[in-house]
C-alpha cells in the first residue's frame, strides 16, 4: 500500500515523491492495476 490503510510497502519518506500516471488495467474480476512512473 502506498497511500491509503493496509500494511506499508515502502519505509517513510521524506519528501514527497511526483508521479505519472503510465497505465492503467482493469481486469474481469473488477481489480485495477495501476502503473506509475517517476516524474522527472
Amino acid at each position: 500500500v502506498l497511500v491509503g490503510g493496509g500494511t506499508p510497502f515502502f519505509t517513510a519518506l521524506d519528501n514527497w515523491v511526483n508521479l505519472t500516471l503510465v497505465e492503467t488495467r482493469t481486469f474481469p474480476d473488477g481489480v485495477v492495476l495501476t502503473r506509475y512512473e517517476t516524474k522527472r
